[in-house]
């Protein structure tokens, strides 16, 4: 081994026992190792951060614990979960994905690298963080573990926040003091946008807010949830691993009281929930929601009629191509219904326009569990029947996808309006790429007529059931006619041609609105609108895509922001 320079220091933070000791774990090295070991005893408030992540980004295993949903990385990407199910159909989907025969799976990758406060890769297993997708949300989680605890402890030496000053000059061959920071300073943030939103400047961050957060260890948990359950089993979830938490680092030496937690998409619906149990609110000191659907998105409607494909072609391999693959696992998963807008979502998000594009058809007008999805015989209603019963599934029925929506209804009215004290968001509002569906929209136009039959007016189709119309799960309803086949002959042999006669085409369009391609930006906005003086601060953000919005420079710089913000507010 080579010598490693004298003036080179490597370190380690303690941590703790099981009884609140502080401990450290180091490997004797060889002799020609001369840089200086620095040991450092952190403070003992604990004040530990909980990621909660979005639909489909948490484990799951079978109830013999073997993983079924497994997010671990294949060169940066999930490929053993696209292998495993790209070739399912509806009915091996249904079989497999419901969530009383799934529970989280705790085993999933960990990082090998060591950062912040950990010593060991066995902590990130013990903090969570294998329940959770690597390929998701690991580098985000490193990221944050080095942000909070890889700095040092003294404020002045951090590298994200700085002001203007004069220091004196030091004495000719002295070394430099260490900085101090001082109370009362506004403090600049790198690449802190300047504006949250239209109307609204960003609150500095102050150096009582700073110093106020050296007195803290930051350790970095996850906390998956069975995403196809109830988000309320979720909550109820979260709930446990907090108050386990909080136990486990008030130990000893170490005094912890509150936990933060930072949300990503429908974790935000699960952390709004869970802080309104008994007792939750005061045992988290602040919300960090990351492009959270407030009030729903859209696309869940859209992705039940016609699946992903032609939003991303690679998503939807594991997602779903089709509305029928969607729908065998959405109708029988509480928690994904509870992502289709709710009474909150702006009115009238669902339209049909004839074939001039004037609307004959808008809803809904006040109550879309009732007027669309429990809608059965429009062909425009959510769920076709016969798609709860997809061959080789193990079906349910219609009475069990209405308990699931009206379970989501009771779930939106329980959240409504409601956020934590101390809240901070950022969502997207992206154009091009990062396009939202705000509205869905139906477009009819003429077809390939048929010889036989005479043609509804395009208000009278509006009406029809799913079993006067053909849909096969693609984007392309059929009003009359039939699927034709038509075999032709020539010198070099024949060939086969299909196509399809109707009287009307209906398709649905693309995206219409700003967002992050997933959740538009009237429903990440909606906070504010809704959570009035709880809601501390709003980000509205460019440039990133739904899933991997953490990833994303600025995102993160708002995410640390408001982190620091909820620890000048926390109870330590």
């Amino acid at each position: 081994m080579s010598s490693v320079p004298p003036n080179r220091e490597r370190g380690q933070q303690a941590r703790f026992d099981a009884n609140g000791k502080p401990t450290f774990d180091w490997q004797l090295t060889g002799s020609s190792l001369l840089d200086t070991v620095k040991l450092t005893l952190p403070p003992m408030v604990s004040l530990p951060i909980i990621f909660v992540p979005g639909i489909m980004g948490s484990n799951l295993a079978d109830l013999d614990g073997e993983p079924v949903w497994l997010l671990n990385s294949t060169r940066g990407q999930p490929i053993g979960l696209a292998w495993r199910w790209a070739s399912k159909g509806p009915g091996a989907r249904q079989q497999v994905l419901h969530p009383q025969r799934t529970n989280v799976y705790k085993d999933g990758n960990v990082p090998k690298k060591i950062a912040g406060s950990v010593s060991r890769r066995e902590t990130y297993t013990e903090r969570g963080w294998g329940e959770v997708g690597e390929t998701s949300y690991h580098e985000f989680l490193l990221w944050l573990e080095d942000k909070m605890n890889g700095q040092g402890f003294n404020p002045a030496q951090w590298q994200d926040f700085f002001y203007t000053s004069i220091s004196a000059t030091p004495t000719p061959g002295a070394p430099r003091p260490e900085p101090k920071l001082y109370p009362g300073i506004p403090m600049v943030m790198n690449g802190l946008p300047v504006m949250a939103e239209e109307g609204h400047v960003t609150a500095p961050i102050m150096s009582d807010d700073l110093l106020k957060r050296a007195k803290c260890r930051f350790p970095v948990y996850a906390c998956g949830y069975n995403w196809l359950a109830s988000n309320e089993v979720a909550g109820a979830r979260l709930k446990a691993r907090i108050e386990k938490i909080i136990a486990e680092n008030n130990r000893g030496a170490y005094k912890c009281h509150q936990v933060i937690l930072v949300t990503h998409s429908m974790g935000g619906l699960v952390a709004r929930f869970c802080a309104q149990l008994p007792g939750m609110q005061d045992k988290i000191a602040g919300v960090v929601h990351g492009v959270m659907p407030a009030v729903g998105a859209a696309v869940a409607y859209r992705r039940c009629k016609v699946g992903m494909r032609d939003e991303d072609f690679g998503a939807a391999l594991v997602i779903g191509s089709s509305g029928q693959e969607v729908t065998a696992v959405f109708a029988q998963a509480p928690g994904a219904l509870q992502l289709l807008p709710a009474h909150g979502y702006r009115p009238r998000w669902l339209s049909v326009s004839d074939s001039q594009g004037k609307n004959i058809l808008n809803l809904p007008a006040a109550d879309p569990y009732e007027e669309i999805y429990l809608v059965k015989d429009r062909w425009w209603g959510l769920v076709r029947e016969e798609w709860l019963s997809p061959a080789n599934g193990t079906p349910i029925d219609w009475n069990e996808f209405s308990k699931n929506v009206m379970r989501a209804k009771d779930f939106h009215n329980k959240i409504s309006g409601r956020y934590h004290p101390h809240t901070f968001i950022y969502y997207g509002a992206g154009e091009g790429a990062q396009a939202s569906f705000e509205n869905i929209k139906w477009q009819m136009r003429k077809g390939l007529l048929p010889e036989q039959g005479k043609p509804p007016t395009e208000r009278q189709a509006t009406v029809y059931t799913h079993n006067m119309v053909r849909e096969s799960g693609k984007n392309k309803i059929f009003v009359g006619g039939a699927t034709e086949v038509q075999s032709t002959y020539g010198p070099f042999g024949g060939s086969v041609v299909t196509y399809d006669t109707s009287f009307w085409e209906i398709q649905c369009a693309m995206q219409d609105g700003r967002g992050d391609g997933t959740v538009p930006a009237s429903s990440g906005m909606a906070p504010r609108r809704d959570g009035g003086s709880h809601i501390r601060q709003q980000f509205r953000l460019h440039g990133f895509s739904h899933e991997p919005s953490y990833k994303d420079p600025t995102a993160q710089r708002v995410t640390h922001y408001a982190i620091t913000k909820i620890v000048a507010l926390a109870q330590l």
